[in-house]
């Protein structure tokens, strides 16, 4: 009788952790979209291109929605030291947390300004996305010391 009862405990211990594993999936997995874009970047230090995924919040949504409708270009100044930035020309809906930001880091600002760090600062943001395997060196060259043009677009 106490084989029959370890046997029956065994089965429904295999049956909870199959049905609990199955909610590992990816966002791709479950169908979702991803939202990965491209920037191109023209600074002192020549044209790049860097990709970037969005995060999953209202702001980052209405960002990409923005630039399905075509590539969006922004003058970007350098401000602080660690940041370029540049007027969007159009509010978005804002989810602002305080968070530091690292290297590589898409910020809206005040909902109608873009950033793209290069180095940290901690402030009330909404995070709209992270630049794709680029250290802060490499960055920060990329952006060069001066003023930069920025083409945000959807990548297909």
């Amino acid at each position: 009788m106490k084989k029959i009862i370890s046997i029956f405990a065994l089965l429904g211990f295999f049956t909870m952790t199959a049905c609990a594993g199955g909610n590992n999936k990816s966002s791709t997995e479950k169908g979702e979209a991803t939202m990965k874009i491209q920037i191109d970047i023209k600074s002192d230090s020549g044209k790049h291109t860097l990709t970037a995924m969005l995060e999953n919040n209202s702001s980052a949504v209405a960002f990409y929605e923005l630039l399905k409708k075509g590539s969006v270009t922004i003058s970007m100044h350098d401000y602080g030291n660690f940041e370029k930035v540049g007027s969007l020309g159009k509010t978005l809906p804002r989810n602002d947390t305080q968070i530091t930001t690292s290297a590589g880091d898409i910020i809206l600002y005040q909902g109608n300004q873009i950033t793209i760090y290069y180095d940290k600062n901690s402030w009330n943001f909404t995070r709209l996305g992270k630049v794709d395997g680029v250290t802060q060196a490499e960055l920060k060259k990329i952006l060069g010391k001066g003023n930069v043009t920025a083409v945000f677009s959807v990548m297909e």
